[in-house]
């Protein structure tokens, strides 16, 4: 019988899903930064963390990346992993 894939979907409150895998890593959220430009586009940043913590500690280092490259300002997010077998 051959072995399932597992998958990690996040879902943002805009509507957005991302399905990463498969994997068989131990990540648990899913974090994304949307970033205004001053040229009025956006600049989107994403990654997986293995606990929430981990996700939440970004949520610093991204005010400092937003100062840093003149973003006129960002939203930050974070939402838990669900898995789905195929």
């Amino acid at each position: 019988m051959a072995k399932r894939k597992r998958y990690l979907i996040a879902t943002m409150a805009d509507g957005y899903v991302k399905k990463i895998g498969p994997t068989a890593s131990p990540f648990t959220h899913y974090w994304r930064i949307v970033a205004q430009l001053e040229n009025g586009k956006t600049e989107v940043f994403w990654g997986h963390a293995r606990s929430l913590k981990e996700a939440t500690g970004k949520k610093a280092a991204t005010a400092e990346a937003s100062r840093q490259r003149g973003w006129l300002g960002h939203d930050f997010e974070v939402v838990e992993l669900v898995e789905e077998f195929d």
